[in-house]
């Protein structure tokens, strides 16, 4: 198969996408491989976004220039196996990748941040600390994607989170822009009064990011973020009580019909919210930050978008969030493997990759220019304003966790029973470690 067929996404959009829990037993039906006959192959697990008739994919064709950038070096064939989950019934792509790792069917996977930090507990995962380009990567990768003193994963662009914001539909009513929790229910309160029918447009991935960015904002901002976590690690503090503010914010969302719970906890990242949004009929979205240039999500709205942090007691928040491609510890490929994966990731790959999509880019060494709608959330990040969504020094995985707590809010768990569930983890956690 030739290169411009292959659906290779990109790392951190949609592999967010389609990430936790699901109930189909047979995914394997589902895994797709393009194979090439050479002598050195090297296997690469990655999800395969669903696209729009006509539209070329950006992100997938960034990832491929950096795959053809390897091979072309190397001598080697990146052979692609795919997996996306159909609906929300499927098994998952974490699923499917938690599977193939741990049985060493791959020697490159694209992760999730959950996903990393189970395979690394479990040293599935190489050591890529080694890794010329592991030199150039900020301080913000690194703490995300270290665990144990082992950096177990390489992302190709940090994903930011942000609320993408209908701003024609703010100025006809009036409104400002929301900078607290307080702020952003009455402009919901303002649109539902109007005749806007549900002012939030979600799906059951993502919601988790107004609770991670009430949840850290001062634990990250707040400039005692080791101490922090240590007294979250020992369990000193419980993590229900950093999230408790989140879920009472979600649940009276729910109790206001800001969003629709029932339609959430069953759709697709952007399938489920995006025609709404993009014909005007819901004013905020949530995404990360390439979806913004993608126009096979919002890269071309007919009015003026802008893309603004979380409500947050200190401003508008972006939560960032890091994928990442890792290696197999049992890797058939392993030394091609490395090699592979140190020129997708070098700077000379990355300024390509960073260039074609517009990201943000892992690499301390490179920035681009975003576009007019990221300003916003660009500006917080430059001024180091951020929460993360993912940081491996916490022994509590806080991505995934959390967005499956959240669903059994959206599927009518009381905010206590859902405390009470990260009190439950917590524990277990701490007994293990």
């Amino acid at each position: 198969m030739n290169k411009g067929s292959i659906m290779l996404c990109l790392v951190g959009m949609t592999i967010l996408i389609f990430t936790a829990c699901g109930e189909k037993k047979h995914a394997s039906d589902s895994v797709m491989t393009f194979e090439k006959e050479e002598e050195r192959v090297v296997t690469l697990f990655s999800p395969m976004e669903k696209t729009k008739p006509n539209v070329e994919n950006v992100a997938r064709s960034a990832s491929e220039k950096t795959v053809v950038m390897a091979e072309e070096k190397l001598g080697v064939t990146v052979n692609y196996i795919t997996y996306t989950a159909e609906d929300y019934q499927d098994k998952t792509y974490d699923t499917v990748a938690l599977d193939r790792a741990r049985n060493d069917m791959d020697d490159l996977y694209l992760l999730n941040p959950d996903t990393i930090q189970i395979l690394a507990e479990e040293d599935k995962l190489m050591d890529l600390s080694e890794l010329d380009s592991a030199k150039n990567l900020r301080d913000v990768v690194k703490s995300a994607n270290v665990v144990d003193g082992k950096l177990v994963a390489i992302p190709q662009e940090v994903v930011a989170y942000g609320l993408f914001i209908n701003k024609d539909l703010f100025d006809q009513y009036q409104l400002e822009l929301p900078e607290t929790p307080e702020d952003f229910l009455e402009c919901c309160r303002v649109f539902k009064e109007n005749g806007i029918e549900t002012p939030v447009g979600a799906n059951r991935w993502w919601l988790e990011t107004f609770v991670l960015a009430q949840a850290f904002t001062d634990l990250y901002n707040g400039g005692n973020t080791e101490a922090e976590i240590a007294a979250l690690n020992s369990g000193e503090k419980k993590y229900s009580d950093y999230m408790r503010p989140g879920f009472e914010f979600l649940q009276e969302m729910i109790d206001c019909g800001y969003i629709d719970a029932e339609k959430a906890y069953v759709s697709e990242a952007i399938e489920g919210e995006g025609a709404d949004f993009l014909a005007g009929k819901t004013p905020i979205v949530m995404a990360y930050w390439g979806a913004a240039n993608s126009e096979t999500a919002y890269g071309n709205p007919d009015f003026n978008m802008l893309v603004i942090g979380f409500p947050s007691n200190r401003g508008q928040m972006p939560v960032m969030s890091m994928t990442g491609i890792a290696i197999g510890v049992n890797a058939a490929h392993a030394e091609d493997a490395m090699k592979t994966l140190d020129i997708m990731v070098s700077d000379e790959a990355l300024q390509v990759y960073a260039k074609t999509n517009q990201v943000i880019s892992p690499s301390k060494n490179i920035s681009v220019d975003c576009i007019p709608a990221l300003k916003p959330l660009n500006d917080k990040i430059n001024q180091n304003i951020f929460v993360l969504g993912s940081n491996a020094s916490m022994k509590l995985e806080q991505w995934g966790n959390t967005c499956i707590i959240v669903r059994k809010l959206l599927n009518g768990a009381t905010v206590e029973a859902c405390m009470a569930e990260f009190d439950r983890l917590q524990e277990e956690t701490n007994k293990i470690f």
